[in-house]
C-alpha cells in the first residue's frame, strides 16, 4: 500500500509495515521534533501515542507550552488553527486537513460580521468550536470546561452574543440564569442522542448514571445526572463511588474512561435511526488515521497556513480565555 503527499509530482511513500507503524511515528516524531497532540475523541491508537490527550482547554494550553518547532495536531481544523495562533512561528501539520466540524461550520464570518455591524452593544463569546475567522470578530473564546467563568466574567448587564453553540448557550444561560442571544448552531453528534432511549436505557440499566456534555440538546440535558465538559466527565467516572454509566459524548472518550476506570462498565449514548449508524462517532474526527499520521509526520504535510493579520486578531481572545486560567 502506497500514500502520496497532496503535491501531484511528490514520489509515492511506501507505508512501514503495520506491525511498525507505530514505531515509526514515534521515531519520526523524535526526527522532526514534532509534539503530538490529540484529542479525546481520536482513535484509541492515536490516543495512544499522544504527548498530550486532552480536550479543547487543555489542548490550547498544551499547544501555548510547545517547545517543538513542529505542532502535530490530531483533532479538527478550527483545533489545528488554534494551535497556530498561539504559535504562529511553529510548523503546524494535521493528519488530513479535511477535519471539520459542523459547529464552526455553523457560524459564517461573513455572517457574524453582518450580526455584529447591526448589534454593536453586545459583547461576542465564542465556543472555541469556531473558524479563526470568527475568533477574530469576538471579544473572548471559551471551552466548554471554562464557559461558566468566561461568561460570568463580564457584568450582569452587559449584552451577549453566544456563538456558535446553541445548546452550550442554552445550558449556561439556565444554569447562571443569564439571559444571552444564541448563535443557531450544532454539534452533528450530540445532536442525534434520543431521549427516548436514554429513557429506555436508564430503565434497563437503573445502576447506571447518565453522564452528558452539554453540547446535548435540552431534552437529553434534563436526565443526565451529571454534565460536564470531555475533561470533566472523564474525571467524574474516575471519582464517582457509581460502577455503570451511560455515556452522552462521542465514543472516543470511552477509551480513556476505561483506562481510569477498568473495573467500571461504560454505555454509549444511544441515537435516534439504525443500530448499524456510527451517529455518536464523529466523522471529522475519524479522518485522522495513522496511515495519515505517519505520511503527516514523513512529508511535514499538510501545513497549516494563516494570514499575521488573522492570527494577530484572533490571538486576542484567545489569550484573555487563557488568562482567566
Amino acid at each position: 500500500m502506497t500514500l502520496t503527499t497532496a503535491t501531484p509530482t511528490a514520489p509515492a511513500l511506501q507505508l512501514p509495515p503495520a506491525t511498525e507503524l507505530k514505531s515509526e511515528i514515534l521515531r519520526l516524531k523524535r526526527e522532526k521534533d514534532a509534539v503530538l497532540l490529540a484529542h479525546y475523541y481520536q482513535d484509541s491508537e492515536i490516543q495512544d501515542l499522544a504527548d498530550h490527550l486532552g480536550d479543547s482547554l487543555q489542548l490550547a494550553q498544551a499547544a501555548k507550552k510547545a517547545t517543538q518547532k513542529v505542532i502535530c495536531f490530531c483533532g479538527v481544523h478550527f483545533m489545528a488553527e488554534t494551535a497556530k495562533i498561539l504559535n504562529p512561528d511553529k510548523t503546524v501539520i494535521v493528519p488530513d486537513m479535511n477535519a471539520g466540524c459542523s459547529l464552526a461550520d455553523a457560524c459564517p464570518p461573513e455572517q457574524l460580521a453582518a450580526w455584529k455591524a447591526k448589534h454593536p452593544e453586545y459583547k461576542v463569546v465564542a465556543y472555541i468550536n469556531c473558524s479563526a475567522g470568527v475568533k477574530a470578530l469576538c471579544d473572548i473564546i471559551c471551552t466548554s470546561s471554562n464557559a461558566e467563568r468566561v461568561v460570568r466574567s463580564f457584568p450582569a448587564e452587559t449584552p451577549i452574543l453566544f456563538v456558535p453553540d446553541r445548546n452550550l448557550g442554552g445550558y449556561l444561560m439556565k444554569k447562571l440564569n443569564r439571559p444571552m442571544k444564541l448563535w443557531q448552531g450544532t454539534c452533528i453528534v450530540h445532536e442525534t442522542f434520543s431521549e427516548r432511549k436514554i429513557v429506555d436505557l436508564k430503565v434497563a440499566h437503573p445502576e447506571a448514571e447518565f453522564i452528558a456534555h452539554p453540547e446535548c440538546e435540552p431534552t437529553v440535558l434534563r436526565h443526565a445526572d451529571f454534565i460536564g465538559s470531555t475533561s470533566a466527565l472523564l474525571g467524574y467516572v474516575a471519582k464517582s463511588p457509581k460502577q455503570a454509566f451511560i455515556v452522552g459524548t462521542e465514543t472516543g472518550i470511552l477509551h480513556q474512561m476505561k483506562k481510569a476506570a477498568p473495573s467500571k462498565t461504560f454505555i454509549a449514548g444511544p441515537f435516534e435511526g439504525e443500530e448499524k449508524c456510527a451517529c455518536n462517532q464523529c466523522p471529522h474526527m475519524k479522518l485522522n488515521t495513522l496511515e495519515k499520521l505517519w505520511l503527516c509526520l514523513k512529508t511535514l504535510k499538510p501545513t497549516l497556513e494563516m494570514s499575521p493579520e488573522l492570527i494577530e486578531k484572533a490571538r486576542i481572545p484567545l489569550e484573555r480565555m487563557l488568562a482567566l486560567g
